[in-house]
């Protein structure tokens, strides 16, 4: 203010030589070079961040579904498109925590599944949520990642399974904490998403607290079952994932999915670990970023945008 003042009392024609020097001599925090986008030097004030911003953006099905997914930024040619758990959502903080442990090794698109959270459309529980696994492996390879793999948590899980044996375009799978049949009501929480989904009052209090929207119709034909889906992913490289404390569940249906998939093809049963997002440990996120990473070797991706 005071040099305004100054300039005022000097008249308009000093004023306007003041406000020439000011865009000739820009200050490093504050000057116009700075606003548009220059290189603050290491340290400065405002001026330490190394990564760009996430940005939300919206994608669109091929069936009309408006998807709400977000893109963290990595440091080469390798991707991962992270599938989330019924009920969830990528502003979750199991999720968002998933998506930022793996975006220390890679880039990240999380999105939010038809029916949750951002996103429009109902859940059909794992049906038709292969076409938003679709839309968000083709805006990875929009963004340029050469290399992309699809990681899926719970139902997240079995629908990238049946994207890659039905759609394909994937470089890489990984399914955690995933069904390897349908229909199973073994475990109590198991039993509660089935009362969820079939019932009016489940789907209204779904709807209510957990801001998702479960479409009221019956599969109809059923969908492929995962193991089916496992066992026509080869030659894509698939790691199945599952803890032996998973609540929801049990390990046999992991041994399932393994025993149907074709090489080449892992299966890891981690001690103490429980279930999907909520339960996976930094270093098991780690782990499986690092699996990815080694599955897709550099230039090898048969998918990849020339």
């Amino acid at each position: 203010m005071a040099s305004i003042s100054a300039g005022a009392a000097r008249g308009r024609s000093s004023h306007a030589r003041t406000a020439r020097r000011s865009l000739r001599r820009p200050t490093v925090t504050g000057g116009w070079k700075a606003r548009v986008g220059a290189a603050a030097p290491p340290g400065a004030q405002n001026g330490a961040m190394t990564r760009p911003i996430p940005k939300a953006r919206t994608l669109v099905t091929d069936d009309g579904v408006a998807i709400d997914a977000v893109h963290l930024v990595g440091d080469d040619d390798l991707a991962i498109v992270l599938a989330h758990g019924f009920t969830l959502h990528w502003q979750h903080g199991s999720v968002w925590k998933a998506a930022t442990e793996l975006n220390r090794g890679c880039g990240v698109i999380a999105f939010d599944f038809r029916g949750h959270g951002r996103s429009g459309g109902l859940s059909t529980l794992g049906d038709r949520e292969i076409r938003d696994v679709d839309v968000a492996l083709g805006y990875a390879r929009e963004l340029g990642y050469q290399r992309v793999a699809t990681v899926g948590f719970s139902m997240g899980a079995s629908i990238v399974l049946r994207h890659a044996a039905m759609v394909g375009g994937t470089d890489a799978v990984v399914s955690v904490s995933g069904p390897g049949w349908w229909y199973y009501r073994g475990t109590r929480p198991m039993r509660k998403v089935h009362w969820a989904v079939e019932h009016r009052l489940g789907r209204l209090v779904t709807r209510t607290l957990l801001s998702t929207r479960i479409s009221s119709g019956r599969w109809d034909p059923v969908p492929l079952p995962p193991a089916d889906a496992a066992a026509r992913i080869a030659p894509t490289p698939l790691l199945i994932v599952h803890g032996d404390q998973d609540g929801y569940f049990p390990v046999d249906h992991a041994r399932q999915l393994h025993a149907a998939a074709r090489e080449p093809k892992e299966l890891w049963i981690e001690p103490g670990f429980g279930h999907a997002e909520s339960g996976a440990t930094p270093a098991l996120l780690k782990r499986i970023g690092g699996w990815v990473r080694a599955a897709i070797p550099v230039a090898a991706s048969p998918n990849a945008v020339a």
